[in-house]
This record gives C-alpha cells, structure tokens and sequence, in this order.
C-alpha cells in the first residue's frame, strides 16, 4: 500500500510544541489542513521524553482521528530519533516529518525504521506518509534525489532557518535569498509527482509581511505552507481560495471545451479567442482547488 494524497488539501500546516500540553489540548479547534506535532527543535533536550508522550497520547484522541497529522521527529543520529518513531508511528500518526533531509539516504533509512514498526505494532505497511524537510545547501542540491527517494513522501518541505544559515545571510523581507531553494524544491517535487511545501513565517505580528510571502509562494506554484501561529491559518486560506470571477471563467473555458469536443472540432475558442490544453487544464485545476478550499469574493 502506499499512502492516499488524492483530493487532500494541505494549505495550512500548524506547527504545534510537543512540549506544549496546553496547546496540544486544542490544537484541533483552529482548522488547519493539518496538526504538525514537534518533537524536534522546538522542543528542550530535557523534555523530549515528557513531550514525545504527550504526542503519543494526543495521536489517539479521538478528535486528532478527524485531522490529519504530522510529527516531526528527532533525526536518526540523534538519541531521540527512534523512540519518537516507535511512539508515533505505534499512535497511528498520518505522516512523519524528517528533519534536516540531506540526501536520499536518509529518506530510504528513515523509511526501513519505519516499516520495521509497521510490522511490529500490526500496521498496514505503507501506511504512513513521510515528508522530507530540506533545510541545507547539500540538501537543496539534492532535491530531485530526495523527492524520488520513496513512494511513501507526500511532499518535501523547505527549511529556511537553518538554510540560511548554512548560506551564510540571513532571512529578508522580499525573500530573494530563499528563491533559488524555493523553486528547486518546486521542481523536484513536481516532476515527482509529491506536493511542495514553503518554511514558516516567524515574523507572527506582521500580518502583511505574511500575505505579501504566503501570496508569493501560492504564485510560485506552492501546495502550502508551513505555520506557527494560528492566525495565519484563515489569512492562507484566503490567499488559495480562487475567486468568483476566476471559477465563473474557468466554467465557461470548460464548457467551451465539451462544447468543442460534442461537435467533434479540434478547435476551442471563447469570445473569438482560441484556448489551447494548458488553458484548459488549468481552469480544471482552478475548479478543483474552489471545490477543496472554496471561493472568496474579490
């Protein structure tokens, strides 16, 4: 089995502490897409044993059955690495977010411990998803690699603290120096066939600084985003729900196009204007988005 994604909206990714008990409680209320317990950075060296239990708790509420989840979990090299995954893997979690993915390597390791725990705790093999978080130079140049790397990814991530880091800068405003690892992780995902994730906005306070990259990445071509403040969920929606006028002219592309086809004419053409396939897939596109995440007036 390999891991269902078709129809699956994931716009909105909440990042929520592992160590957070309070707001592991209700994390569920704020209508993400999906809840992305961390065991991993946000999470002190002395709580990782605490935290990685509440998570595992958290994954058998029933009210976290009715969202998807995602863990991110400590890296193999790390002492935490295995434990996290026996605990939430055994829980049931959706997918699992590896951190600080390198090379394909780590992605066909992280995948071996995986189906060891499938098979131990009576899990059907292939049900958990993987997402790899590309967060380094090396990794940026191994995209295409890591993308291709199992069937079980979901997507790969970008990773922009500690990407920008190990560049030698630090992260701007208009986001130039990420625009390079955004579009090779865009394209490695997409000539995989996997979605393509953009990092977290930390500036939680500045909301316009939020639309101006969430609005940036959707355009870039972005499946969704990772976030850290519930906030941002509603603004995200919004930024990816087409509008009005955009359905109302992807339909009448659309109905030209059966129109075209019923008369047996290879030809297409709205308002004396001819419409070749990529016009007419992407309205099919556009149509399919509104039906997942609605549409918004302009």
């Amino acid at each position: 089995m390999t891991v269902q994604t078709e129809g699956r909206v994931r716009r909105s990714m909440l990042f929520v502490p592992g160590a957070n008990a309070a707001m592991i409680s209700n994390a569920f209320i704020y209508m993400a897409d999906a809840i992305m317990f961390d065991l991993e950075d946000s999470v002190a060296l002395r709580e990782k044993d605490s935290a990685r239990l509440l998570v595992f708790h958290a994954l058998q509420h029933p009210r976290y059955r009715q969202v998807e989840t995602i863990v991110r979990v400590n890296g193999l090299d790390s002492p935490f690495g295995i434990a996290d995954l026996e605990a939430v893997v055994s829980a049931g979690v959706d997918i699992v977010r590896l951190p600080k993915t390198d090379c394909a390597q780590d992605v066909l390791d992280m995948e071996c411990e995986i189906e060891r725990i499938e098979l131990r705790c009576g899990r059907e093999v292939g049900s958990t998803g993987m997402l790899a978080a590309v967060e380094s130079a090396r990794g940026i140049t191994q995209a295409n690699d890591i993308a291709l790397a199992s069937k079980r990814l979901i997507g790969i991530a970008l990773g922009a603290e500690d990407y920008v880091r190990d560049l030698r800068t630090e992260r701007s405003a208009e986001g130039i120096e990420l625009l390079f690892a955004r579009s090779a992780i865009l394209q490695a995902a997409r000539a995989a066939g996997i979605a393509a994730f953009d990092t977290v906005y930390s500036d939680a306070a500045n909301e316009s600084g939020f639309i101006q990259e969430a609005t940036l990445i959707k355009q870039l071509g972005f499946d969704g985003k990772s976030l850290i403040n519930p906030r941002q969920i509603e603004l995200l929606h919004h930024i990816y729900a087409p509008t009005r006028a955009q359905c109302d002219q992807a339909r009448q592309i659309i109905e030209a196009a059966e129109a075209a086809e019923r008369e047996g004419s290879g030809v297409v053409s709205l308002n004396g204007k001819m419409v070749d396939s990529p016009v007419i897939a992407r309205a099919q596109l556009l149509l399919q988005r509104a039906q997942l995440s609605g549409i918004r007036e302009e």
